[in-house]
């Protein structure tokens, strides 16, 4: 058993001793990240997560996705397939796997998925649109889900009108109600994802996700507005999108979530660090060079393909060889090496863990975070 998979039981078992593992972990990460940037050969991967789009088709048409339109339209991961890509992960030892789309629901297969994934001892957790999450949560649940993370995009007429779909801001409203009745915070993590973008860079739109989080006993993740993913788009007239004079929107925005995270530690999964690296990461974009830790990771497509991240560094394809050859060869290691010293896109994928596992980014904005974030 690895030190990580020890560190990772002990946490589930004992989870006080959470956030002294996880420190520890980033103070170890920062240090071989350090020897990375004097010696890149140190540089290898070691998957931890491999998100998996088990399928492209969605139920929605979100102005900032091209999922099952312009990206990878009808493509579905079939069983047999998935079956042995969990089989090679579970072998290999990764802790983790994220299922997601296109909507993953809509998936025939997706209660199966989640039930081999445990059977093998790998964690499993979700990311859907939850629409149709009330009618699949039970078998879900039974098969061993327990974390679902959800993409927020406003409310009401505003989040119908992100999605271009009518009416389906009620349905999603019935459909976490019913959900959040049937298993509690104890039984089910729900986290929301908040889109920090150009429309929502201001204090009411943090307000309004604070209030939903909280009926519905959920945590929020902020994800910075993508302006390099394959699959995102920066919505008409690229209104999603970032400019040069939303700087002062944005700064007075992460001043309020720094202010959110000192009065409510456990609302939001980011730590002061990464929340006040955010503000850089929304204006400079490609502009910031902190080495990239996508050794980490690995994505699939629904059409099969095997990438190191979201973006870049193509292994494979799994219609064509399986996962087992494809993991820690020397083209998994070098592009481990790539992404470290940002021979890509340099998108911002991973951008809170990036900032502290690198020791200058994380003391820089470790004082960020203390200047301003006020007493409570």
């Amino acid at each position: 058993m690895s030190l990580e998979s020890l560190a990772r039981k002990v946490a589930r078992s004992v989870p006080a001793t959470a956030p002294l593992l996880k420190a520890g972990y980033r103070q170890r990460e920062r240090w071989l990240t350090g020897m990375g940037d004097i010696w890149p050969g140190l540089v290898r991967a070691q998957t931890e997560k491999i998100t998996i789009a088990i399928t492209a088709h969605c139920n929605l048409r979100c102005q900032g996705c091209k999922y099952g339109r312009d990206f990878m339209p009808g493509a579905v991961l079939p069983m047999p397939i998935y079956r042995d890509l969990i089989a090679d992960a579970a072998a290999a030892k990764v802790p983790a796997v994220r299922l997601y789309g296109g909507e993953p629901l809509l998936h025939p297969d997706v209660v199966e998925m989640v039930e081999i994934t445990n059977a093998v001892g790998v964690g499993c957790y979700m990311t859907t649109n939850a629409l149709i999450l009330d009618r699949k949560i039970d078998a879900l649940h039974a098969a061993g889900l327990r974390k679902i993370t959800m993409g927020y995009y406003g409310q009401g007429t505003a989040f119908d009108e992100y999605v271009q779909r009518p009416g389906r801001y009620d349905r999603l409203v019935e459909s976490l109600d019913a959900t959040r009745a049937r298993f509690g915070a104890d039984k089910l993590d729900l986290q929301f994802n908040f889109l920090l973008s150009r429309r929502s860079a201001n204090r009411e739109a943090v307000d309004e996700v604070r209030r939903f989080a909280e009926r519905y006993d959920a945590s929020i993740h902020v994800d910075v507005v993508h302006y390099s993913l394959p699959y995102f788009q920066e919505g008409p007239e690229r209104e999603l999108q970032f400019r040069p004079e939303d700087a002062d929107d944005v700064r007075r925005t992460i001043d309020y979530l720094l202010e959110l995270k000192a009065k409510y530690p456990h609302l939001l999964t980011e730590s002061p660090v990464a929340l006040a690296a955010f503000e850089d990461w929304a204006m400079k974009q490609d502009r910031m060079r902190i080495p990239c830790d996508a050794r980490k990771l690995l994505w699939v497509g629904a059409d099969g393909s095997v990438m190191l991240c979201y973006v870049t560094f193509p292994l494979g394809n799994l219609h064509d060889k399986r996962l087992r050859d494809m993991l820690y060869t020397p083209d998994h290691h070098q592009a481990a090496r790539d992404a470290f010293a940002l021979n890509c896109p340099n998108c911002h994928c991973e951008a809170g863990s990036r900032v502290e596992k690198h020791g200058p980014s994380f003391r820089k904005y470790a004082a960020v975070a203390r200047e301003r974030t006020p007493p409570v």
